[in-house]
């Protein structure tokens, strides 16, 4: 059966609103609120908006590929590398390749 859904980025449509956040882990406000994010080939100072041991929020005017992987560089960290979880409204979900400690 053919889907209408493709992987471009965006996200797949939500029959009804999250009415709990399901997500086990604590969600903190970014220690730095920039980091910078590399996306193919080029650097760009993005705005953190919170961060886990997994994986972090950020504020991106460009639309990556869900998937896609994106080093990003965290204050005091260095680069980690992180993974595309989705991409919604110019922000999107970053997803850690190890846990932050």
């Amino acid at each position: 059966m053919a889907s209408n859904f493709s992987l471009d980025g965006g996200m797949i449509p939500r029959g009804a609103q999250r009415s709990i956040d399901e997500r086990e882990e604590l969600r903190h406000p970014a220690v730095s609120n920039t980091a910078v994010l590399e996306f193919r080939g080029r650097k760009h100072v993005v705005q953190l908006l919170n961060v886990s041991k997994s994986g972090a929020m950020v504020l991106f005017p460009h639309v990556p590929n869900i998937g896609e992987r994106l080093p990003v560089q965290l204050l005091g960290r260095g680069f980690v590398k992180a993974q595309v979880r989705w991409v919604k409204d110019g922000r999107i979900g970053l997803s850690f390749a190890a846990p932050l400690e």
